[in-house]
């Protein structure tokens, strides 16, 4: 169970992975650097046996990934046993504290600390020991710990997602839920500075006062299936194809008689901004909802990395609604900027697509993608399912206003599905067409208006999967700086609709072609003068101005999967990257 546990968990982290089974002789400890394959072929792991473990697998943080970094880690007796996701900020000076005592540390990661601050306040209950060194630490952890001498898992959470899923003959505790859909789909979730106690009898979960909390048991609506490739070669292919369904789900039920039905908790006319706060490809989604706000509403929009959000100060008052955006709803530097909004007195809303995930449970109301599971490493479903969510909500807040809805947007909505499965079919054409840039060292990206997140989000899905260099920028940033790395044979591209900047980007080009790149444009009308321009024409469905961040947006996501697939590598598991960023 751990090991298939892990195994679905991959995604999550896999330089390193280990287990920890209790039994009446004690603690069955293997532990390996690589990934669950590395574990799980160890005939040493056929002589573990009992009814108590946990397990883990790394994305490291502290100390490089390594057999020794690997958890589970014990303490210096080998009586306790710990697994933690999470960052402790104090380490350095609880090691220091700790070694002047005697302790042994084995590992050059943070979270060894927890374990021996654990032996240093047992004294025969487990529970307790666990309040007293959570009081000590610093930072965020989700974290599971056995001791030899109890029948139980004491586990605790602070920053770091913890679920609890009840099964008919097992209880399981998981950081994510896609490893107990095998189990059962009935979970508890762990809140914050909440401690959770889990024996053969069942699950008592305590505030860090003690006090005991009944918690709400939910149904996860996702499916063991879901989460199986079904013939793709790739996690991230597949949910590449999964799109026009993800952006069926994401518009089912809210959209009707040309009226926009949220359930959400908002009243535009006391709206005085608009602050949307994000990192990696959801803070791309939100640069498109600057767009969409600003021309739909006519509110003004701050665009902010959540990373940098609750560093600098931001003046938020309490007219101001603040929507966070996170795939996972478990990102830690969106949680924190959240957690800042919330203290100045902003109205809150979420944009996830995991349901019951913190950012859900703490904002004051949000919207659920309903894309499905999405388990590649690289964002693509979620993300265009994002931007249809922050168009619902534009469009909500101005039917909210009683302003004058565009129906044309609202009938190309409808129909947005079907332009996705066109530019589907044009995969293998995409395939043919990247062939030559396989061995490419840059590529720069170039959009305007509101398709220059879109170039912003095809860099990045290059650089994440095919580790090619790539930039993205506004087309008409490109003569202040980034011309100068443009050489021979350099790809770039050019997202290149025909909107009001069309004859720009069209100048762009030029500038381009005069210097000898090679050119691959995205557009959506045939105009025989890019045509004698570009090198590679990719051309999608038209749709409305305000669509087409999510029409042009696929046809990118397919250039970087088959470049990273023809260069070999690992689509869904790049190096160095995590799907769920619980970390600072």
């Amino acid at each position: 169970m751990l090991v298939n546990g892990l195994k679905k968990m991959e995604y999550r982290g896999y330089d390193s992975a280990g287990i920890c089974v209790k039994n009446d002789k004690g603690f069955c400890l293997f532990k390996r650097k690589g990934r669950i394959a590395e574990l799980e072929k160890q005939p040493e792991l056929k002589k573990f046996s009992g009814n108590i473990g946990i397990g883990h697998t790394r994305w490291a943080t502290h100390g490089q990934p390594s057999q020794i970094n690997a958890h589970p880690h014990l303490d210096c007796k080998g009586e306790i046993a710990i697994v933690h996701n999470g960052i402790v900020e104090n380490y350095h000076s609880l090691k220091e504290l700790l070694q002047k005592e005697g302790h042994k540390f084995s590992s050059q990661t943070d979270s060894e600390a927890i374990v021996h601050l654990i032996e240093k306040f047992y004294s025969g209950n487990l529970e307790k020991a666990v309040q007293e060194t959570i009081k000590c630490l610093e930072g965020t952890f989700g974290l599971a710990v056995l001791h030899k001498k109890e029948q139980k898992i004491v586990a605790a959470r602070r920053g770091s997602p913890l679920i609890i899923g009840l099964g008919s003959k097992e209880i399981i505790l998981a950081s994510d839920a896609i490893s107990i859909l095998e189990y059962t789909k009935n979970v508890v979730y762990l809140d914050d500075n909440e401690t959770a106690i889990i024996t053969k009898e069942g699950c008592i979960v305590k505030k860090n006062d003690g006090q005991t909390v009944e918690k709400k048991v939910h149904e996860i609506k996702w499916t063991a299936e879901q989460i199986e490739k079904k013939g793709f070669k790739h996690f991230m292919l597949k949910e590449i194809f999964e799109q026009p369904e993800a952006v069926e789900n994401t518009l089912r039920g809210r959209l009707k008689d040309n009226k926009i039905k949220l359930s959400i908790k908002l009243e535009p006319s006391l709206l005085n901004r608009i602050v949307i706060t994000a990192c990696g490809t959801s803070w791309h989604s939100a640069l498109i909802g600057k767009y969409l706000f600003e021309q739909l509403v006519g509110l003004p929009v701050e665009v902010d990395y959540a990373s940098e959000f609750r560093y600098r100060n931001p003046i938020i008052k309490q007219n101001d609604l603040v929507i966070a955006i996170s795939q996972s709803g478990e990102t830690a530097d969106t949680l924190g900027a959240l957690e800042e909004a919330k203290l100045k007195g902003a109205k809150t809303l979420g944009i996830v697509n995991v349901v019951g995930s913190t950012i859900a449970r703490e904002v004051d109301s949000g919207i659920y993608l309903h894309a499905g599971p999405e388990i590649g490493v690289a964002s693509t479903k979620a993300f265009t399912c994002q931007i249809v969510a922050l168009l619902l909500l534009a469009l909500f807040i101005r039917q909210q206003k009683n302003l004058t809805q565009d129906t044309k947007i609202l009938k190309d909505l409808t129909i947005l599905p079907q332009k996705i499965a066109k530019i589907l079919e044009k995969s293998n054409e995409i395939k043919n067409i990247v062939k030559e840039f396989v061995n490419a060292r840059n590529f720069l990206y170039l959009g305007r208006g509101i398709n220059f997140p879109v170039a912003l989000e095809g860099a990045l899905k290059l650089k994440e999967i095919s580790y090619i260099h790539a930039e993205g920028y506004p087309a008409a940033e490109m003569k202040h700086g980034p011309i100068a790395l443009v050489e021979e044979n350099m790809p770039v591209v050019f997202v290149a609709p025909n909107d009001n900047t069309y004859k720009k980007i069209i100048s762009n080009m030029e500038e381009i072609k005069s210097r000898k790149g090679k050119i691959i444009a995205v557009i959506n009308r045939e105009d025989k003068r890019i045509r004698t321009i570009a090198d590679k024409i990719i051309k999608v469905p038209d749709a409305d101005d305000l669509l087409s961040p999510i029409i042009n947006v696929i046809p990118l996501q397919l250039l970087a999967y088959h470049i990273a697939d023809l260069k070999g590598i690992n689509v869904d598991r790049p190096r160095n990257l995590a799907k769920s960023v619980t970390v600072e």
